[in-house]
């Protein structure tokens, strides 16, 4: 079995063909999909598609650091306390920091994923993190919280090893694999294998982020096949191996209590 640790099926580009989508990625041997949080006004949509598709798609809860500004902020932050009390969640994500895009919303961001992070300790769950030019600061905040409680995975890792002991040293932290694994110009993956195979998530960020032969269609979690056999080649293991390893990390870390 495969494990999609992230990816968002409820973006419009699946609004048509989503059946499609879901029956491809069984075929494809993939058997349990996360469905990342973006916004909390948008919650209502995403758990739709988790109805939909029971014991296949789990839903998180968690507001994305692009859609935290001066304006909507705290608001995001009421919606999140009232929706994290209202059900269960199998974890709390997409959370984190992203300065690539606006610096100007920094002190929002860090209040919001801060409270997260609170809330996700609180309430035992992983966290899963967005941090996009924003290692240190993503970093400084980790640093106020017991790692003892903290665990989660680091989203879209595409760093050097050198981070990744950084974030095992603040709590029991994984790292999410996907399709940039796969590009020419991936040059993290030269030493990606200096971190444990057990520390290894597979994930998407479908529709986006498609790898190699796919690159420039909308991804999807059957595309899943094609990380798995860079990480093989990478570990020097079999596809089997890999999808076997990643899939037992993921059932570790998200669904210990299942």
């Amino acid at each position: 079995m495969i494990i999609d640790t992230h990816c968002h099926l409820d973006d419009p580009q699946f609004a048509e063909d989503l059946d499609f989508v879901v029956k491809r990625a069984k075929e494809a041997g993939v058997g349990k999909v996360l469905l990342a949080s973006v916004s909390m006004f948008e919650t209502e949509k995403m758990l739709a598609v988790e109805a939909a598709y029971p014991d296949f798609c789990y839903a998180m809860v968690g507001v994305h650091p692009q859609e935290v500004n001066a304006e909507n902020y705290k608001r995001q932050i009421e919606l999140f306390d009232a929706e994290i009390e209202r059900r269960p969640y199998i974890a709390v994500g997409e959370i984190g920091m992203d300065l690539y895009w606006d610096k100007s919303t920094r002190a929002e961001q860090e209040a919001v994923f801060r409270h997260q992070v609170a809330a996700a300790i609180e309430r035992g769950l992983p966290i899963s993190i967005h941090s996009r030019d924003a290692f240190e600061p993503t970093v400084n905040i980790l640093r106020e919280f017991d790692s003892a409680k903290l665990r989660g995975v680091l989203h879209c890792f595409s760093s050097a090893p050198d981070n990744a002991k950084v974030m095992m040293s603040l709590g029991d932290f994984y790292f999410g694999i996907g399709g940039v694994s796969t590009f020419k110009n991936a040059k993290f993956t030269e030493r990606l294998g200096e971190i444990p195979l057990d520390r290894i998530l597979l994930e998407t960020d479908a529709p986006y982020l498609a790898p190699v032969p796919m690159r420039g269609k909308r991804n999807e979690p059957s595309f899943l096949v094609h990380v798995a056999g860079k990480l093989a080649s990478v570990y020097g293991v079999s596809v089997d191996d890999i999808c076997h390893i990643t899939s037992e990390n993921a059932e570790k870390l998200f669904f210990f209590e299942k």
